[in-house]
C-alpha cells in the first residue's frame, strides 16, 4: 500500500508488477487520485521509485478507476514528457452523475501487452465512476494516440461499433476510449 511506501517498510525496487485500482483507495473522494499523485511527485522518494519502476524493462502495471486516473496524472499514459496543460486526464462524465452499469466493451489492436491475442474480443464489464471521461486538451494527440497503438479498450454499441453514444459510453470519452497503454504496452490504464 502507500502507507507501507510512505514508511519505507517496502520499495518498489522489490516488484515487477503495480495494481492500482479503484473502489475507494486514497479515499475515493472526487479528484481523490491528484492527491494519491501529488504524494508521488511531490515526495522526492516516493518519485524516484516510481521513475525507476516505470522505466525498468522488467515491469508492468495496471491502473483501473482512480489508478487510470493516477497514470494519467503521473505521465505514465499515453507516454511520458507531456506538459501538464496537455497531458490527457479523467474529467467528470458528461452526465454530470455518478454511472454505476454494464457496458460493453472491445479490445482494440494496441501495444498493450495484457491484451495481446485478444484483439476485437467484445465483452460486458461493470463500470463505477464519477470522472471517467477521457479529455485530450490537446486534439492532435488523440490521433497520435490512435496511429501509435496506445489506445487499448473502447466501449461500443450493440452492433460492435466504438461509440460515444450515452449510455453505451457512460462518461462521454471520445471515440469511446476506456483505455490507454504506454509506447512499450508495459503499462496499461
Amino acid at each position: 500500500t502507500m502507507s507501507d511506501l510512505l514508511a519505507g517498510r517496502l520499495n518498489l525496487d522489490d516488484f515487477r508488477g503495480l495494481a492500482a485500482v479503484g473502489g475507494f483507495s486514497y479515499a475515493d473522494a472526487p479528484e481523490s487520485a491528484k492527491g494519491w499523485a501529488a504524494t508521488i511527485r511531490f515526495n522526492p522518494e516516493l518519485r524516484r521509485m516510481f521513475l525507476d519502476f516505470y522505466n525498468r524493462s522488467d515491469t508492468f502495471s495496471l491502473g483501473v478507476c482512480n489508478g487510470c486516473q493516477l497514470f494519467a496524472l503521473l505521465g505514465w499514459v499515453p507516454w511520458q514528457g507531456i506538459s501538464a496543460s496537455r497531458q490527457p486526464r479523467f474529467l467528470p462524465n458528461k452526465s454530470r452523475r455518478f454511472e454505476s452499469r454494464w457496458v460493453t466493451v472491445k479490445i482494440l489492436d494496441s501495444k498493450a501487452v495484457m491484451l495481446q491475442g485478444m484483439r476485437d474480443m467484445t465483452f460486458g464489464i461493470h463500470v463505477d465512476h464519477g470522472e471517467g471521461r477521457l479529455h485530450f486538451p490537446d486534439p492532435k494527440m488523440l490521433d497520435e494516440v490512435r496511429t501509435q497503438g496506445l489506445a487499448a479498450m473502447s466501449y461500443v454499441d450493440d452492433d460492435g461499433a466504438e461509440t460515444g453514444a450515452y449510455p453505451f459510453n457512460p462518461n462521454g470519452s471520445p471515440q469511446g476510449l476506456t483505455g490507454l497503454c504506454s509506447p512499450d504496452g508495459r503499462h496499461l490504464a
